[in-house]
């Protein structure tokens, strides 16, 4: 056993000097070379070379079957007056609350994305008896799709489901007593959105991808109390008729989604949604889109800035913006 260790160590030893003697060859072939050539084309050729050498990352097979993550926001706003303040404004407090949460699968080409949102914000001003939303969504879209071949191009179908959690007003002061009177105008499921439908879905990534439906399916959906109001006239609210309370539309539309980083620990979301109804006004196209700016703290606090922009003739005659400034918590899950 002895003899056969010796054996062992005097083969490595051999070894070390027959690669001790290559390398002095090699670099004494190399240096000879050198001494032939501008220092300029060496350094080029060199880094060509190391790069020849140099192995490829291996990029990590794409993780297949389910995959979920959600995140919980809690933003906060506020502003104060004293009494001696000249420049005016109003004390308030302002608190907004965002559920992201997504349950993902992908597998042999296939994907089904699944996204549920919820979004809840209102604001105290001092000196008035009630309290006014800032934002107030409740959102679900579920999309399918299948790979064309080896291309980013998928045949999908999708579903979207859109409403509120709560009631909405619009707020006037009574002439005589300077009194705040509050109208209600909406309510859960008043109105509620429905829309789905086959296309075709271009993704490059979770980040970057935009679903092109041109067959789309839409219903809206109210309270019979909106649209029986005395001297009501039809398509007053969300475009239905009097005494009704569900308006079907037929059209084409477009979601596109793109995400990425600006700097270090900010990131840019926008979220893009088109639709034009094929049976009346087709030209009258409904945009809604929002961007979402974040700023990371560390990893429970974040400066968030979000800005929606939303355009339905049935709705309201002009542009309706939302805009969202706040410190928040957060939760990841």
């Amino acid at each position: 056993m002895i003899s056969l260790s010796f054996i062992s160590i005097a083969q490595e030893k051999k070894e070390v000097k027959q690669l001790d003697s290559i390398q002095i060859k090699l670099e004494q072939a190399i240096q000879e070379q050198l001494k032939n050539t501008p220092k300029e084309l060496n350094i080029i050729v060199l880094k060509d070379i190391l790069k020849k050498l140099t192995p490829k990352k291996v990029k990590p097979p794409e993780q297949e079957g389910w995959k979920s993550n959600g995140k919980f926001s809690l933003l906060f706003n506020q502003s104060a007056f004293n009494y001696d303040w000249q420049g005016g404004g109003t004390s308030n407090i302002a608190g907004n609350s965002i559920i992201n949460y997504n349950i993902n699968y992908k597998k042999n080409g296939l994907t089904w994305d699944n996204k549920i949102l919820a979004d809840y914000g209102i604001t105290f001003l001092k000196g008035e008896d009630f309290s006014r939303k800032t934002n107030d969504r409740i959102e679900l879209n579920t999309r399918l799709g299948k790979r064309i071949h080896q291309t980013f191009w998928n045949y999908s179908f999708f579903f979207n489901f859109r409403s509120q959690f709560a009631k909405g007003y619009k707020f006037s002061k009574d002439p005589d007593t300077e009194e705040t009177i509050r109208t209600e105008e909406t309510q859960f499921f008043s109105p509620a959105y429905i829309q789905g439908g086959p296309g075709v879905l271009w993704k490059k990534s979770n980040d970057f991808n935009f679903n092109i439906a041109p067959v789309t399916s839409r219903m809206i959906f109210v309270d019979e109390k909106f649209t029986t109001i005395p001297d009501y006239q039809d398509g007053d609210y969300f475009g239905l008729d009097q005494g009704e309370t569900a308006r079907f539309e037929f059209g084409g539309s477009l979601a596109a989604y793109f995400k990425f980083t600006i700097v270090r620990d900010i990131t840019m979301e926008n979220i893009l949604n088109l639709y034009s109804n094929y049976i009346e006004d087709p030209w009258n196209i409904d945009i809604d889109y929002t961007l979402n700016l974040n700023l990371v703290v560390n990893q429970y606090i974040s400066g968030n800035f979000a800005f929606q922009a939303i355009y339905d003739d049935n709705a309201a005659s002009g542009f309706q913006i939302r805009e969202v400034v706040g410190l928040g918590l957060n939760y990841e899950f």
